[in-house]
């Protein structure tokens, strides 16, 4: 069967030219949509490192010396004294699983600070962030080691002031793990006079949804003291428990006067995280919405151009179907001889429009995702997929005319011929 195929496919090569110089277009096309929902896709799955599920951002406001109950003239161990009454009472709360204070450390924050990272002759890139947080930070987002390390293991690490963390890729550009590192020297903050123990290697935390964890870098340290004095220009985070998130703003809210006010420290606004995410991610999620309908529309007209093509061809061949059904060829035997054809011609045009893929990301015209364009196991899936929903669409485009066509008798059709 195939051999026959061959030979009417080269007896009607002038249109088969055109139809082959369509598929290898489309699919081009096809594969460029395709790839670029692939890494949009794989980005979205990637594990983030944290979660933020029931948790709550606090911001705290400081009395103005026109305020009633302001305390004037505070030194800063007064303040200190204030800020951690306030933690202490926010972490004996019923409805708070638990609390902490960090400083450009929590996720989606466009705020942030770094820090070097060294070991030996290793370097951390100049873009690692600096995460200052008292130690129930990472239970807060529920950070986990690489070696099974749980939140309050990692927490109890933090306690101490000789460890700290940091993500396990910190020192990707040498194929180094930093698993393989724990409990090793490092120098931080640039300081080579003493050095600081990794106490573990934390799973890659994402800076955002649309992130990649490979290129997100991340120390964990303990806040110095010194760092707590000032209570607005510390991030306060609370992890609510799962049967008391309903209606925790107001409820926080309604007590924050009689229960939440120490000193000159009051709270001033509460947000979800789920808010906070939203609202950071806004512009990204609007374009690639935007991104995701236009790529539709041309789908839709890929799909409705393959099927209209394919559809007018099959119905020019009325009278060719009647003649296989006169030789005793049933209904699936001329519906399976048209889309053998139909597929044929793709897979004739494959290898071409394969090597076109293959220049495209060469080119760096695709998408971005692991510091590359061109991965050779991303292009072959990526082509694969859109081969499959070409002769889905091919398919389609014949068997209904097709289904219609071999519903009339043979003598009708060849009569109309």
């Amino acid at each position: 069967m195939t051999k026959k195929l061959f030979t009417q496919i080269k007896n009607e090569w002038q249109s088969n030219t055109w139809l082959a110089l369509e598929l290898l277009v489309v699919s081009v096309v096809m594969w460029y949509v395709v790839d670029y929902i692939y890494t949009q896709t794989a980005t979205a799955l990637e594990p983030k490192g944290f979660d933020i599920e029931h948790c709550y951002l606090i911001e705290m406001g400081i009395l103005t010396d026109k305020s009633p109950g302001y305390i004037p003239n505070q030194s800063k161990e007064e303040q200190l004294k204030d800020v951690q009454e306030m933690l202490a009472r926010l972490k004996h709360r019923p409805d708070v699983e638990v609390a902490s204070l960090s400083q450009n450390s929590y996720p989606y924050n466009g705020s942030n600070s770094t820090a070097m990272v060294q070991y030996d002759t290793l370097r951390a890139p100049g873009w690692t962030i600096r995460s200052f947080v008292t130690p129930d930070f990472v239970r807060v987002f529920r950070y986990r080691g690489t070696r099974g390390e749980t939140p309050e293991q990692l927490a109890a690490m933090l306690e101490d002031d000789r460890h700290f963390l940091a993500s396990d890729n910190l020192y990707r550009e040498y194929d180094v793990s930093l698993t393989s590192l724990v409990g090793k020297p490092f120098y931080l903050f640039g300081d080579t006079t003493s050095t600081i123990t990794l106490g573990a290697a934390l799973q890659n935390v994402r800076y955002c949804d649309y992130a990649q964890a490979r290129d997100s870098y991340r120390m964990v340290y303990k806040m110095p003291l010194g760092w707590m004095t000032n209570a607005t220009a510390v991030e306060w985070c609370v992890r609510v428990r799962p049967d008391q998130d309903h209606g925790f703003i107001e409820r926080l809210k309604a007590d924050s006067e009689k229960l939440y006010r120490v000193g000159n420290i009051f709270i001033a606004e509460v947000r979800s995280f789920a808010d906070i995410r939203n609202n950071y991610q806004r512009s990204w999620d609007t374009g690639l919405r935007n991104y995701l309908v236009g790529m539709g529309f041309l789908l839709l007209n890929i799909f409705l151009g393959l099927f209209g093509t394919f559809w007018f061809r099959t119905q020019q061949r009325r009278s060719e179907m009647a003649l296989h059904k006169v030789h005793g060829a049933t209904g699936q035997a001329v519906f399976s001889r048209l889309l053998c054809e139909g597929v044929l011609l793709l897979l004739l045009v494959t290898p071409i429009a394969l090597l076109v893929d293959y220049n495209l990301a060469h080119l760096e015209l695709n998408s971005w995702r692991n510091g590359t364009t061109l991965e050779w196991g991303r292009l072959l899936a990526c082509a694969v997929i859109s081969f499959v929903l070409m002769t889905l669409m091919i398919a389609i485009g014949i068997a209904i005319p097709a289904r219609k066509a071999m519903q009339v008798q043979p003598a009708e059709a060849l009569h109309d011929e």
